[in-house]
């Protein structure tokens, strides 16, 4: 702790002594165009922090397909937007009633692209991953909890997905900013950023909606970033045996190396017979599906074992639908639960935990690095699938 405090006041000291804050910052926009290759690096003011908020200096953003959706017009989102859902950085500024002592200035920080109220019905009862103010303003309007954004252009509003992290500074509620241990702000400060989404979306299936338990057999289907990340918490957490399954050799490749015991390629194998032959004919204790696919939502089903439970964290259009075979989940004591993110005052700090004693390895999760000016190829190569595991957007 001593060692911890110390870090924090060479940090505070470092800042007050030399950043100043700019007027202006750089910031990736997208106006609406559903190719992601044409968002453009633009000039928007710098936000400020209001009550309950911190101005993050970003270090990272990592590249995610939940951006895309929207950015392709498949989850309503309002334009003109700034993306980027998942960072690293630093605070170099406090809005009022935040509490300093947790988040002091110069502390480095990872953010949770779920940023919690904390004080709605479902907040109350630690079900932050359901958050109502957190759907209903940013989710949907691009606004923080005072249903005003914090980016501007000329005047002009501009829609934050979360904290809009595609962006030199971004302002985040302090439910969602968390402190690095010193080994990860040291070791790992970029990397970090991928515990806001794809690691944090992966304990939070695992934890709050698989319930999974050492020992148990799982299957993660879609081996992408979030794949990944369940893929080494599940290995981390004693499952087994872990098996991945994608239609890719490349992600295939990566989820062996962070921990995989098998993988399947659907294109190649009938994924069902598979796993059953590698489960003694019961099929697995869990399956987790990752892409948002009618054809892998209903592969879930039946990929688990008679009283299983198939795990749906895989986003799609709202108009996606899936057909459900009634009688064998009646029968079998199916269950079907879906999961997004986590909960971010009970999950962050055990992630951050984990992450900072080795139990994930968080530079082997980056398969691909880009500089802000970048991002929008980025998005595009992520787009037409050349880009396996999790990609980093450097800003600073």
């Amino acid at each position: 702790m001593r060692l911890y405090s110390n870090v924090i006041r060479r940090h505070v000291r470092a800042f007050s002594q030399t950043h100043s804050i700019p007027s202006h910052m750089r910031a990736v926009v997208w106006r609406g165009n559903p190719d992601p290759g044409k968002m453009r690096l633009e000039s928007l003011g710098t936000p400020s922090p209001k009550d309950g908020e911190v101005l993050v200096k970003v270090r990272a953003c990592g590249v995610c397909h939940t951006d895309l959706h929207c950015i392709k017009g498949e989850v309503p989102f309002p334009a003109p937007a700034v993306f980027g859902h998942e960072i690293s950085g630093t605070i170099l500024q406090h809005g009022s009633g935040v509490d300093k002592t947790r988040l002091p200035l110069g502390g480095q920080v990872a953010c949770t692209f779920i940023m919690p109220c904390g004080s709605c019905y479902h907040c109350k009862r630690g079900e932050e991953d359901t958050c109502a103010p957190f759907f209903a303003l940013n989710r949907l309007k691009g606004q923080l909890f005072d249903g005003s954004t914090r980016l501007y252009q000329e005047g002009s509003p501009v829609a934050m997905y979360s904290f809009a992290g595609l962006a030199e500074y971004a302002v985040v509620p302090q439910t969602a900013a968390f402190l690095l241990p010193p080994v990860l702000a040291e070791e790992a400060f970029s990397e970090s950023a991928l515990l806001g989404c794809a690691f944090f979306t992966a304990l939070g299936a695992i934890r709050n909606a698989a319930e999974l338990r050492s020992g148990q057999s799982t299957v993660i289907v879609g081996a992408g970033g979030v794949g990944q990340g369940i893929v080494q918490l599940a290995k981390h957490l004693g499952a087994s045996p872990v098996i991945a399954v994608d239609i890719s050799e490349e992600a295939l490749r990566l989820a062996r190396s962070l921990g995989a015991d098998h993988c399947i390629n659907a294109r190649q194998e009938n994924v069902i017979e598979r796993i059953g032959e590698l489960t003694d004919g019961h099929r697995a204790d869990v399956c987790i599906e990752v892409i948002g696919s009618k054809a892998t939502f209903e592969q879930a089903i039946m990929a688990v074992r008679d009283g299983g439970r198939a795990c749906y964290v895989g986003i799609a259009s709202p108009k996606a639908r899936a057909e459900v075979p009634i009688t064998h989940v009646v029968r079998r004591r199916i269950s079907l639960v879906g999961s997004y993110g986590a909960r971010a005052s009970k999950d962050m700090p055990e992630l951050l935990e984990i992450a900072a004693k080795g139990g994930v390895n968080l530079k082997s999760a980056v398969t691909r690095r880009f500089s802000l000016d970048q991002a929008s190829e980025a998005y595009k190569l992520l787009n037409d699938g050349k880009i396996a595991g999790r990609a980093l957007i450097e800003v600073s």
